[in-house]
């Protein structure tokens, strides 16, 4: 990716549609007063969207939405945590959601709804969103990128693990300000242990106990209270940008990947980012050589002592092995 300052062009780059194409396509150009967008994901820039508006649709959910910042809309993703789905399109991911609160499917569901009106209450004043542009796919017309969101309280994904609404889970990087995502990991999981020693959201289903707030006040992180994070707004007339960075950028029409093939995105991921006990079905998708069928294998085989057993996993012969295990943590 290549950055331009003053008065030239400034280009950005992604794959559409066409699996296995070589070649990147420029699809945006910024004046020299407009601010670009596009941060490599890992790096220190973020993307500040400040001022932002939830807007209601009936694909948003407890961890993903879309948004409005002036005349522009995004779908986002909350960076390392998961709320359960909202209805059955994805039965898969709902057993193994419910598994882990130990809980049925239509409970899961009713949580999942229940963080849904967690989230559409907590968005309704502005917000403000940090974003590196990271795809993180899923299947809406527009293309959905990884953030974090902060409220007037503060980190929304840590008020939806505290309150039992979601659990430490998901795609990791480390945060504004800080250097590792192993602070917040660690923080997420002592809300989680916190709601489910409270036994509210999830954790208190079987207890009625689903919307029951949390007992004792939390610290939310706010990822502005120093200043030191460089605010970037949004470009007024320019289309999204669609950065190559940690995941694959899908097409605009979300054509569902074939597991034979391979972008030439795959080549962008981060090599050891990916945890192989954690990682969504989507994720896993991500690794060159792993498909939809594979990574259904690998999350049946769950847990591995390290991504080195990735072997075990029927269909991973030493080829494939050394192909994606550079890509798990």
């Amino acid at each position: 990716m290549s950055r331009i300052q003053g008065g030239r062009l400034i280009l950005r780059f992604s794959i559409f549609s066409r699996v296995g194409v070589s070649s990147l396509i420029a699809v945006a150009v910024l004046g020299a007063s407009a601010a670009h967008v596009a941060a490599r994901d890992g790096s220190k820039d973020w993307v500040v969207l400040k001022n932002c508006r939830l807007i209601t649709n009936p694909a948003n959910d407890g961890d993903s939405f879309h948004v409005s910042t002036g005349e522009k809309e995004y779908l986002f993703r909350l960076y390392l945590v998961d709320a359960p789905e909202t209805d059955e399109m994805t039965p898969r991911r709902l057993i193994e959601q419910a598994k882990y609160f130990s809980i049925t499917v239509p409970q899961a569901i009713e949580v999942g709804r229940a963080a849904k009106d967690f989230t559409q209450a907590k968005l309704s004043e502005p917000f403000t969103v940090f974003t590196h542009m990271s795809d993180a796919m899923g299947q809406s017309r527009l293309e959905r990128f990884y953030a974090f969101v902060e409220t007037k309280e503060g980190d929304l994904g840590e008020q939806l693990v505290r309150n039992g609404l979601a659990r430490s889970y998901g795609f990791k990087t480390a945060p504004p300000r800080l250097t590792s995502s192993r602070i917040e990991v660690e923080k997420l999981q002592q809300f989680e242990d916190e709601a489910k020693r409270e036994k509210i959201g999830a954790w208190g289903v079987n207890a009625g106990r689903l919307n029951v707030p949390a007992q004792t006040p939390s610290a939310f992180s706010s990822f502005v209270a120093d200043g030191k994070t460089r605010s970037r707004s949004a470009p007024r007339d320019s289309p999204p940008i669609f950065s190559p960075v940690a995941k694959p950028a899908a097409s605009i029409t979300r054509r569902r990947p074939v597991e034979t093939s391979q972008s030439h995105a795959k080549d962008k991921i981060p090599l050891g980012n990916i945890d192989i006990n954690t990682a969504t079905e989507k994720e896993l998708t991500t690794v060159p050589g792993i498909g939809h069928v594979m990574a259904a294998r690998i999350i049946a085989a769950r847990p591995f002592r390290s991504a080195d057993d990735l072997k075990r996993v029927s269909g991973i012969g030493e080829k494939k092995y050394a192909q994606s295990r550079p890509y798990f943590q």
